[in-house]
């Protein structure tokens, strides 16, 4: 194992988080499969009886998924693979030809996960698997953090590589996640949002939903402020 290398595909966290050593690496696409958030994830980013939403790939003729392939050698690296995408992930292996941006295409270990696969989650309308995104969190982190991490990762260092499924689902995140109030810096791991004084407006049930204490700031561009004159004194408005 320590003099043989192998190539390893990246679609999902492995892109922008690989957590191994490895020797280079090339971005690039496979043809045939197209990326979907279908797996369910209860070590990572959700808990046993509330799954998080994983990506995984799924076969499509005339498909193509864009990622980074890893070149890894050693045992550590393969122990350290098996135990996040098997073992813990529910993953299963394939090898698959990667085409890089230069230079002729070769072989890569892909982890796939299928409708076999613990912890499956299938198919499902986007705005169901938002709501289960913004909703879940694990050891790892926050299910958001997984998403968006990835969307920028893809916008960044690849934007050849447009994905519908992926920016839609990024879309509808961004969206509950301002509509509802919630702290989206604690859910992507950079801390908790700063307190206000108790007469900011507050949603509790979006504050539940995150995790975290979230008080956001006191609206200015309203007519907020004439709920603060005592009662017995008029209110003027002028229209």
């Amino acid at each position: 194992m320590e003099n043989t290398s192998l190539w390893v595909f990246g679609y999902g966290s492995l892109c922008w988080h690989p957590g191994f050593s490895y020797t280079s690496s090339k971005i690039g696409h496979i043809k045939d499969y197209v990326r979907r958030f279908w797996q369910g994830n209860t070590t990572h980013r959700g808990i046993p009886g509330k799954p998080g939403r994983v990506a995984t790939l799924v076969q499509e003729e005339q498909g193509t998924t864009f990622g980074v392939a890893y070149e890894v050698q050693g045992e550590t690296a393969f122990k350290y693979l098996n135990c996040r995408e098997v073992e813990l992930g529910g993953y299963t292996t394939e090898i698959v030809t990667f085409q890089p941006r230069e230079g002729p295409p070769f072989p890569v270990l892909l982890y796939i996960a299928t409708p076999d696969s613990k912890d499956w989650s299938g198919p499902a309308p986007l705005h169901q698997i938002a709501t289960q995104i913004i909703s879940c969190s694990g050891p790892t982190g926050h299910n958001v953090e997984y998403l968006l991490r990835l969307a920028e990762f893809m916008r960044e260092y690849i934007p050849e590589g447009y994905d519908e499924h992926l920016l839609t689902l990024e879309t509808l995140v961004r969206n509950r996640v301002k509509e509802n109030n919630l702290c989206l810096k604690s859910m992507m791991g950079e801390g908790p949002c700063r307190t206000l004084h108790h007469n900011s407006i507050v949603n509790p049930a979006a504050a539940a939903v995150a995790g975290a204490a979230v008080v956001p700031v006191e609206r200015t561009n309203t007519y907020q402020f004439s709920a603060k004159v005592p009662v017995k004194k008029l209110r003027c408005l002028n229209l």
